[in-house]
């Protein structure tokens, strides 16, 4: 029987978030999926469908990210994708995803985006990995910063409703001016960041105001751990937030000065966090590097006119055999892009393409990387002038 895809209806959710939710051994509460109703539409939701059965599904939130420049632009940010294992091989997957880039697309949703837990699957479908985290884990004795004494004032927020009345401000203007970063509603924050995981210690809040103002925040948690009365606690800090660099430092100051733990964890931080220079040792942050934002342009002339661009122009002739109307050769340059009949200068797949939009990755590492290929001598070069940016792309949260 072949396998169809459509959109679900509001019951279906559920039936639908159910592939994904059996590889991490369980199936989804009734509970949890009304709470997720609130920042996923079902008409965002689509299910592979075999008969009367749901074997799997592939939900995109909406929400607009953060590009070089400064603009925000509408995303599609894919999660729960998933295929039950009786139904592996059968082309649900790419069902799925060409049907969502097709949604996206009519939608006027210029990129999409996403955290693999299988990295290989999503470059298939045009996606390319755009950006790398890393977490830490480092020894409260090695956390010791250039700089001891705390700047300005923490306050720890006992209530979610304290937390909702200064935190989202501090995050928007952060996440305004960060390559990456997504907009995040009243509901994603009460769906998604305030959630209580069990087994996990209590969510801390705190805020750290700089001449009076709220500037930084941290939510995090103690992990609570005791052997013949020494701790063996750990904070594992889920998001440490500053609007600028002195603001960052304060916030890191407070972290890392918290008493009576073993061990300081912190997640998904950017390559180019300032922690490796405020550390004595970097090194004792064991920073593990891993893959983070993937990014998938669903429409090339409108994601890359919506980015900063500098000067010159490049003529990329870009292939896209799932999303067809992107298949042609764009001449960038004056702050757009544009469809050309011009011989092209660098020839590469939209997943390439992909890499570099944020700014994670340059034209030369796919250049060396063999993802692209260079048409006329210099190209790469001019391509990278106009897609560079000052600092790397970064997300704080997986979705």
């Amino acid at each position: 029987m072949a396998i169809e895809v459509r959109a679900v209806e509001a019951d279906e959710v559920g039936k639908t978030l159910a592939p994904i939710w059996h590889y991490f051994g369980g199936r989804p509460e009734a509970e949890e999926v009304e709470k997720l109703g609130r920042i996923l539409p079902p008409e965002r939701v689509l299910a592979a469908v075999e008969g009367d059965e749901i074997v799997g599904g592939a939900g995109a939130y909406l929400f607009d990210s953060t590009v070089p420049g400064g603009a925000q632009v509408p995303t599609a940010g894919v999660m729960a994708v998933g295929v039950l294992p009786t139904h592996r091989r059968r082309g649900a997957l790419t069902a799925l995803m060409r049907k969502q880039l097709a949604d996206a697309h009519e939608r006027g949703e210029p990129i999409a985006t996403l955290f693999a837990a299988e990295g290989g699957i999503y470059a298939r479908f045009g996606y390319g990995l755009a950006s790398l985290a890393g977490d830490i884990e480092l020894p409260k004795e090695h956390a010791r910063p250039w700089e001891h004494e705390p700047l300005g004032t923490a306050r720890l927020l006992d209530t979610d409703e304290e937390l909702l009345e200064v935190v989202p401000g501090i995050y928007d203007r952060v996440q305004a001016e960060t390559v990456g970063m997504f907009t995040r509603s009243r509901d994603w924050w009460e769906v998604r960041r305030l959630s209580q995981r069990p087994g996990r210690g209590t969510r801390m809040n705190v805020v750290i105001e700089l001449d009076g103002v709220p500037e930084a925040y941290a939510l995090y948690r103690i992990d609570f751990g005791m052997s013949h009365m020494v701790t063996q606690s750990v904070v594992e800090v889920a998001e440490a937030v500053g609007t600028s660099p002195r603001a960052l430092s304060a916030i890191w100051r407070y972290l890392l000065a918290i008493d009576w733990v073993a061990r300081i964890n912190a997640y998904w931080l950017p390559l180019d966090h300032p922690l490796f220079h405020w550390i004595r040792e970097p090194r004792r942050m064991g920073f593990s590097v891993l893959e983070a934002l993937w990014v998938r342009l669903v429409d090339v002339g409108g994601a890359l006119s919506a980015r900063n661009l500098g000067e010159g122009d490049v003529v990329l002739d870009v292939r896209d055999e799932l999303c067809p109307w992107n298949q042609a050769r764009w001449r960038v340059a004056n702050g757009s892009a544009e469809r050309t009949t011009a011989p092209a200068d660098v020839q590469l797949d939209v997943s390439a393409l992909g890499s570099v939009y944020l700014g994670g990755f340059t034209f030369e590492q796919l250049r060396w990387g063999g993802r692209l290929e260079e048409l006329k001598p210099g190209a790469v070069e001019r391509a990278d002038e106009l897609f560079r940016t000052a600092r790397l792309p970064w997300c704080p949260e997986l979705f």
